[in-house]
């Protein structure tokens, strides 16, 4: 397989094969010991969880923004049944 091919299918917004890291990013918080030994010692600052919570926010927008297209699909769906009703 070309560079060139590769490179676009390892770039495509999809999965393609077995890649089964989705239950990595959906964690509430990641490295959860790792994080709260660092926060005890003293060497990072006191929000830890700052990336995680901006991926948490990231997902939550997403998924407003899906849930809202289908509505607003299934209202022009409803609303061009009633349209055609009428003729």
């Amino acid at each position: 397989m070309s560079y060139a091919m590769r490179r676009f299918l390892n770039h495509l917004p999809i999965q393609i094969g077995t890649r089964s890291d989705r239950r990595l990013r959906t964690t509430g918080l990641k490295n959860a010991q790792f994080a709260s030994f660092l926060e005890t010692g003293g060497s990072l600052a006191p929000h830890v969880d700052r990336y995680e919570r901006s991926l948490r926010i990231r997902r939550t927008v997403k998924r407003l923004i899906v849930v809202s297209l289908l509505l607003f699909g299934g209202w022009i769906v409803v609303e061009s049944a009633r349209a055609l009703t009428l003729f």
